[in-house]
């Protein structure tokens, strides 16, 4: 296995930037996920660490080895795709074993790796059959297979569950976690999906237009996201972010939008008070707010117009002119359209982004 280590990776495509001085780390035996919309430069990314692409800047170092100069079939990973790319005409067995077979190992070792990583993905019952009588789910395994039997030292998951369907994508998300941890290889996924990298990451580098906006842990993105647009990706339910401008009223700091105030704690007073009278976002957790039928003075009366039973809890929708906000309830706590409601924000909770789209929180952290 291998550690890996980006240093100001940039990729260019003309005159299109798709990769931005990508700078991080992943411990050997990590596994980390890139996150993000559609053309951020994900899969650029994942490709380039692959060897497909050649990076434009930066370097790409294996375990303190530099690897840009390294043909792809001398650096020693695994690349799983979204499409799975196996050969129609093949059992799951010669598909599993191609990458031996080019490589001109003995027929023994090729049939003793092809059964070990079947029995470790729990396929080995459909080694003779071929990719076209396999659930995608089956497929999914297949393709893993072949990766994993290389022994790489890093391997490469470009959105691989895309796939499947909702229930299977849990079963498969679980079963890649184990198999990761079972292996300690060091792995990258590529996924548009915050809920897969959520819970199968240790780190996730979410990304935005090529650049890297955050590298954290999941719990570290939730809590302490940097930006708005990592506040706006995180999280299901979104956060809500609404536009507010900076009041002093008697000596407190008062976030004012259309239709309610808001009046922010101490812990935020310092980044708040060189703002007053500009325009920042607010952002609030429907998670984190709490629903009351008794006036708080440190809540936002407003009346309910749309519920949304969720399950595990109620998405309770409230509309102050144009401003929205949404509210997770619990399931036990009965709301009906038209109720008058306290809306009741945590303080410790409460996220505020500067006009430069910066968290005001992080930033007093970080002075």
């Amino acid at each position: 296995m291998a550690s890996l280590r980006l240093e100001g990776l940039t990729k260019r495509f003309g005159n299109v930037v798709a990769v931005n001085g990508l700078s991080l780390a992943v411990d050997d035996g990590g596994f980390i996920a890139l996150l993000g919309p559609s053309g951020c430069g994900k899969t650029t990314t994942l490709l380039m660490i692959a060897g497909i692409y050649r990076p434009t800047a930066g370097k790409i170092y294996f375990d303190d080895v530099l690897m840009n100069d390294v043909a792809p079939k001398d650096r020693y990973v695994g690349l799983v795709f979204q499409s799975y790319a196996l050969y129609p005409h093949m059992t799951v067995f010669q598909n599993i074993a191609f990458p031996l077979r080019l490589a001109k190992r003995s027929r023994e070792e090729i049939e003793r790796k092809v059964k070990e990583v079947a029995a470790l993905t729990k396929i080995e019952k459909l080694l003779a059959r071929r990719p076209g009588q396999l659930s995608g789910g089956q497929q999914q395994r297949v393709a893993l297979c072949r990766a994993l039997v290389k022994e790489p030292e890093i391997l490469l998951l470009d959105e691989p569950l895309s796939n499947l369907d909702a229930r299977l994508r849990i079963e498969t998300r679980a079963e890649i976690k184990r198999l990761q941890r079972e292996l300690g290889i060091t792995t990258i996924l590529v996924t548009h999906d915050q809920v897969e990298a959520m819970t199968m990451a240790e780190r996730i580098a979410v990304m935005h237009d090529g650049v890297l906006q955050q590298y954290d842990p999941p719990g570290v993105l939730y809590d302490r996201p940097k930006n708005l647009f990592v506040a706006s990706f995180i999280g299901d339910p979104p956060m809500n972010l609404v536009p507010v401008r900076v009041l002093e009223q008697g000596g407190r700091l008062i976030l004012s939008a259309d239709g309610f105030q808001f009046s922010l704690g101490e812990e935020l007073r310092e980044g708040l008070s060189p703002l007053v009278g500009q325009e920042v976002v607010l952002g609030l957790r429907p998670e984190d707010l709490l629903l009351s039928r008794e006036e708080r003075p440190e809540g936002i009366p407003g009346e309910v117009f749309l519920t949304e039973p969720l399950g595990g809890g109620i998405l309770v929708h409230f509309a102050f002119g144009e401003v929205k906000l949404r509210v997770l309830a619990p399931r036990e706590q009965p709301v009906e359209v038209g109720d008058r409601l306290w809306i009741v924000p945590q303080g410790e909770k409460v996220h505020v982004f500067g006009p430069d789209g910066r968290s005001l929180r992080e930033a007093d952290a970080a002075a």
